[in-house]
């Protein structure tokens, strides 16, 4: 694996290495040990799968509060989105950025978050597929968001908004209150 920093401190693309063959290929998507060199010290608790019917659909930009915060590893395994993270992290220098990557069944990439970030992507193909990978589980109650069109952070999405949950479509836009997480 070929860990590549983002803008974003903590935050890293990851090219995966395959084996090729007429057999077909073989790719590492996790070691613990290769993980080390980015000084990852969560544990993965979680595994999530989720399918997406229709291409412009956005999913996000959503995080867990403190101290259910996660550090997520996401990899798309069919189809493609534009995968978006956001640092909320209170003091960073880089609060309220954002870094997009298109991840791809083809290009096999994948997306490490770290704690603090809020992540969404938009599908760019019809039934695209995600894996996720999460250090924290789930906890209801304590999930934030941010509108995926909030005029602070100006997320140029690649496609036209074809469907959004009500949920993501209502989450607020950022006031001059927000510190972050």
């Amino acid at each position: 694996m070929i860990f590549t920093s983002t803008p974003l401190k903590g935050a890293f693309t990851i090219d995966t290495e395959p084996f090729q063959d007429d057999r077909g290929l073989f790719a590492r998507t996790f070691c613990k040990n290769e993980f080390q060199q980015i000084e990852h010290r969560g544990e993965f608790v979680q595994f999530n799968h989720s399918h997406t019917n229709l291409s412009g659909t956005i999913r996000g930009m959503h995080y867990q509060l403190p101290p259910f915060s996660e550090i997520k590893l996401i990899r798309c395994i069919k189809g493609a989105v534009y995968d978006v993270i956001i640092d909320i992290r209170k003091g960073s220098p880089t609060f309220l950025q954002y870094f997009s990557i298109t991840l791809s069944e083809e290009n096999m990439k994948l997306i490490y978050i770290p704690e603090g970030f809020a992540h969404g992507f938009q599908t760019l193909h019809d039934h695209t597929e995600l894996i996720y990978h999460h250090t924290s589980f789930y906890t209801p109650g304590m999930e934030g968001g941010i509108r995926y069109d909030d005029p602070a952070i100006n997320i140029h999405w690649p496609e036209k908004v074809q469907n959004i949950s009500d949920k993501d479509k209502n989450m607020p836009v950022l006031d001059d209150d927000f510190q972050g997480i």
